[in-house]
């Protein structure tokens, strides 16, 4: 299992980066701070957010002014003609609300004033003689420290729970799971193709926009090796994707909220990006390690080392059924049938040996395991064995995949091959070596492995020249003429039943 610190490290080096402050509201100055503020104008527009405070005498600052201001003056060029102009250009550049300085200029604010700024629906705040301007400013400032600090306290109490989530046995699925319920939204875990792996929360069926946008972050240079990220919106999301890995993209993940995302959601999403990357690399290097160490396991009970197999199956968490075993050789993505074998084929042993996935199950769940893993390539079910007879098992898997593989069917079982059955009886080494033996002069023949072909399809037509080339795709003739070569080289007479059987019996072992 990771250890928590180290996730914990990784979860927390995630720098906070807010791109729009946190700010109180105008509401929340006038009536929790002890400066004496009374709204006089603009009461339905008192929850919009104070920026900042900014201090002008000036006729005209909004060239000075960014917008969410609480704008402080005495009014001390203001007059009555001048009131409203100067209420239209504040509105215009978007500024919170209007702080008026009464007991210097003005002994109180000017009706024309007071009306201006109702009719645009611009707060209107009276600040008492004894209340500095600078006093607001710093009470505004205390407040934004502590929307910030909640903000950030916010984001790492969220990445914390994500942490936890990473450290459960399910890993990646637990976070996505922890991160839609942190957001509010939907939040999914796309593979390398960009198949979903799973799926978490509310609206989770709009990952369908996802898939389209996955080429652009494919082809995305990393700066200083960090992923890049991707944003847009749909009609009912705003979406975050990001790629997952360090040194190449492993996956996707991408998180979907019905409005757009604030700093401290972007904050807690990079978390969950750094902590699912650890998590894939992490789990891929455990895998391999786990590959190797199942492929040796296999070789051991292929060379009847029962004991020792299942001692070293079971270090790593399985174990071998007792009783009659079938084995079960797979086509496909690797990775896939693994997955697929785990999940569904109840006790079972299953290794990777690069050309094929083999699944060793007990023989009552042999059908179950070949239904679910079929789906993931051809699946060639060889007859039950004990342990101790794994190796011909594998071998009767092998030639039913083949066959499989040939005729296209999801699912070939050794008993139903023409022949197979009879063939079980053999002895596995001598078999081989009387078919190698037998066929030794054909495959040395200039590598004319259309011969071999061109036999095994005579013979399973039972010698009908017109069905066998058409089953090649030849003419009758050109296989005429190859069956003679055969019987040249081998010097053997395929019109003789006996050697007609010999042969069959040495192309199926």
């Amino acid at each position: 299992m990771m250890h928590y610190g180290k996730i914990a490290r990784i979860a927390l080096a995630v720098t906070y980066k807010p791109g729009v402050m946190v700010a109180p509201t105008l509401r929340t100055v006038v009536r929790r701070l002890p400066l004496g503020l009374a709204v006089l104008a603009g009461h339905e527009a008192l929850d919009r957010p104070v920026r900042w405070v900014a201090v002008s005498e000036l006729e005209d600052p909004t060239p000075f002014l960014e917008g969410g201001e609480l704008v402080l003056t005495t009014g001390m060029r203001l007059d009555a003609a001048g009131a409203a102009p100067y209420v239209e250009r504040l509105v215009a550049r978007g500024v919170t609300g209007l702080g008026f300085g009464v007991g210097l200029g003005h002994e109180e604010i000017p009706a024309e004033l007071v009306t201006a700024a109702s009719r645009a629906g611009l707060p209107l705040v009276e600040v008492p003689r004894q209340t500095p301007f600078v006093a607001i400013g710093k009470a505004v400032s205390d407040l934004l420290a502590a929307e910030q600090y909640e903000e950030i306290t916010r984001a790492f109490a969220a990445q914390n729970r994500l942490t936890r989530a990473a450290l459960r046995p399910e890993g990646p699925r637990a976070v996505i799971e922890r991160l839609a319920r942190e957001l509010g939204g939907w939040a999914v875990l796309l593979d390398e193709a960009g198949a979903e792996r799973h799926a978490a929360g509310r609206g989770a069926a709009g990952v369908a926009a996802v898939v389209p946008e996955l080429g652009r972050l494919r082809g995305r240079p990393r700066e200083g090796g960090t992923p890049s990220s991707l944003a847009f919106s749909t009609p009912g999301a705003h979406v975050v994707v990001q790629p997952l890995g360090a040194r190449r993209i492993r996956g996707f993940f991408a998180v979907g909220l019905g409005k757009p995302f604030s700093p401290v959601e972007h904050t807690v999403v990079n978390a969950a990006g750094s902590l699912l990357t650890l998590l894939l690399e992490h789990g891929r290097e455990h895998q391999e390690a786990e590959r190797g160490v199942r492929s040796a396991v296999l070789r051991l009970l292929l060379a009847g080392e029962t004991r020792a197999g299942r001692e070293t199956l079971e270090l790593l968490g399985g174990a071998l059924a007792d009783g009659p075993l079938t084995v079960l050789a797979c086509g496909g993505d690797p990775e896939a049938v693994l997955e697929a074998a785990r999940e569904s084929a109840g006790e079972a042993f299953a290794a990777d040996t690069g050309g094929r996935v083999v699944v060793v199950v007990p023989a009552e769940r042999a059908e179950t395991a070949a239904a679910a893993l079929c789906g993931h390539g051809p699946v060639g079910v060889g007859t039950p064995v004990d342990d101790q007879r794994l190796g011909p098992g594998l071998d009767q898997a092998d030639r039913a995949l083949a066959a499989a593989r040939r005729g296209g069917e999801p699912v070939m079982r050794f008993a139903d091959l023409a022949g197979q059955g009879l063939l079980s009886l053999l002895d596995a080494g001598a078999a081989a070596a009387f078919s190698a033996a037998l066929l030794a002069p054909l495959r040395e023949y200039g590598s004319r492995a259309d011969l071999l072909e061109s036999l095994r399809a005579y013979l399973a037509c039972n010698g009908h020249w017109d069905a066998a080339a058409q089953r090649l795709g030849v003419h009758r003739h050109t296989l005429r003429y190859r069956m003679r070569r055969v019987a040249e080289i081998l010097g053997r007479d395929l019109d003789d039943p006996a050697a007609r059987a010999e042969l069959w019996v040495a192309l199926n072992l």
